[in-house]
């Protein structure tokens, strides 16, 4: 692993964001081993509004020998700090079908690892019982603009979403109610 000299803001911040965040749950399919597994895109989502509201971003850079391929990964901090580690895996076949796939796999679990997200079933995170989190003021605001923009129905815009006003969105909503109303609004 490589760093900044100072990691201190970072580890901080990433402590902040751990605390945010669940796991990454089980959506996608593995028909060989007829199992299920949290695809890249499920582990992103988790970590998206809880890195954005500690000033972490992270990056990702293919990577390869003559006989591995894998990725890079920089965790980075507002401050200016980072952590760094690259993981290969030895190539099986040569195409590039294997080596997008490796590529994918390699980028699934350096992001889960560099944040902390482990992957839990939905009945696993159904029992944890956790307390839904609430969209922060700033995105409610955001919401609230979009509906006013769209001339959508505030009433029926928040039955269709379960909550009783704006400021009761979950954020595991916020992005698919952004989504709808800009839709909307084309």
């Amino acid at each position: 692993m490589r760093s900044s000299e100072q990691i201190n803001e970072l580890a901080k911040s990433l402590c902040n964001a751990q605390s945010m965040m669940g796991g990454a749950v089980k959506g996608a399919d593995n028909p060989f081993f007829k199992s299920k597994y949290a695809d890249l895109s499920d582990v992103m989502q988790v970590i998206k509004e809880p890195f954005a509201s500690n000033g972490l971003s992270y990056v990702q850079f293919p990577v390869s020998s003559d006989t591995s391929v894998g990725v890079s990964t920089r965790l980075m901090h507002t401050s200016g700090q980072w952590l760094e580690q690259e993981f290969m895996l030895p190539m099986v076949k040569r195409d590039p079908q294997s080596g997008g796939s490796c590529l994918t796999y390699c980028r699934r679990y350096s992001l889960a690892a560099v944040a902390g997200v482990p992957q839990v079933d939905n009945d696993a995170e159904a029992a944890m019982l956790r307390a839904p989190r609430k969209i922060s003021d700033d995105q409610a605001v955001i919401i609230r603009d979009l509906i006013k923009d769209t001339d959508s129905d505030y009433d029926k815009f928040c039955q269709a979403f379960k909550c009783l006003s704006v400021e009761e969105l979950e954020t595991n909503q916020y992005d698919r109610a952004v989504a709808a109303l800009q839709a909307k609004k084309k």
